[in-house]
């Protein structure tokens, strides 16, 4: 009779582990009718709304939770609080990936955020004359943002490959001899008069009155980058749902409606 009840404990024990191992695999699995986003206040909110509207419209329910930070919906995503999110670009995810360990990975192009340059003097880029004054955010990358900008516009030559991290001791041809000046980016509106040409990131320049679209003597391309994205984890990566959600949001309403809304401080990217 021991020995009888020693192997039923055994038994019991076997399917308790077993019915735990199955919960833990199915944290993963993604309902084929609802997903749950999470995004941030703004742009990013207003945006996956219009995109919920057109999935509902595919039989897609999409349930849009909004975070104050950009490290929680990471956070909540990889363990399973969200289907997907829709916030960030992707230096922002490699770095998250990189600290946290982590395994999400980019499944569809949203928007971009464009970085301008600005002049109260000048129309153009090209108008800048030999030695001009530079202002360039002194964050590391909103800093090697901005000189992107400027190589992919022919105005410098950055070292092959540094693209993403560059930073003023990477430039390897400066053919007008612009003298880079490393301002704070907050402060970077109320300088703009002390230098010829700054480089303003889209919320700083909206803040201070400037709009990208009209006063920028150059823009961001959607080539950037720091384009962002809807972001699910690996093993998600393939579902048909998040398929049928990256269609929604990239659909000519959502994209209708970023255009009209934001008038060319935010751009849809997923055409590029």
């Amino acid at each position: 009779m021991k020995k009888l009840g020693f192997i039923l404990s055994i038994i019991l024990l076997v399917g308790v582990l077993a019915a735990c191992g199955d919960d833990t695999s199915d944290s993963s699995t993604i309902s084929e009718d609802k997903l749950v986003v999470g995004v941030t206040a703004g742009p990013h909110e207003q945006i996956v709304e219009v995109a919920a509207e057109v999935a509902a419209e595919n039989g897609l329910d999409v349930e849009v939770k909004v975070f104050s930070d950009y490290v929680l919906p990471n956070s909540a995503l990889s363990e399973g609080d969200l289907d997907t999110n829709s916030y960030q670009h992707g230096p922002f995810l490699d770095q998250f990936n990189e600290d946290h360990e982590t395994d999400l990975v980019p499944v569809g192009k949203t928007i971009l955020n464009p970085m301008g340059v600005y002049s109260e003097t000048y129309e153009s880029i090209e108008d800048l004359p030999d030695g001009a004054k530079f202002g360039l955010p002194n964050d590391p990358t909103n800093g090697g943002r901005a000189l992107f900008i400027l190589e992919e516009a022919g105005i410098i030559t950055l070292e092959e490959g540094k693209e993403e991290t560059a930073s003023i001791y990477d430039i390897v041809d400066n053919p007008k001899n612009l003298e880079f000046i490393e301002l704070d980016a907050a402060q970077i509106p109320n300088q703009l008069s002390e230098v010829d040409a700054a480089a303003i990131n889209t919320n700083f320049a909206l803040g201070a009155g400037i709009n990208p679209k009209e006063n920028s003597i150059l823009l961001e391309s959607t080539n950037s980058p720091y384009v962002n994205f809807i972001v699910v984890r690996a093993e998600n990566e393939n579902d048909p749902v998040i398929e049928k959600f990256v269609n929604a949001y990239q659909s000519d309403k959502v994209k209708a409606f970023i255009e009209e809304e934001f008038q060319g401080s935010v751009l849809a990217s997923w055409d590029e």
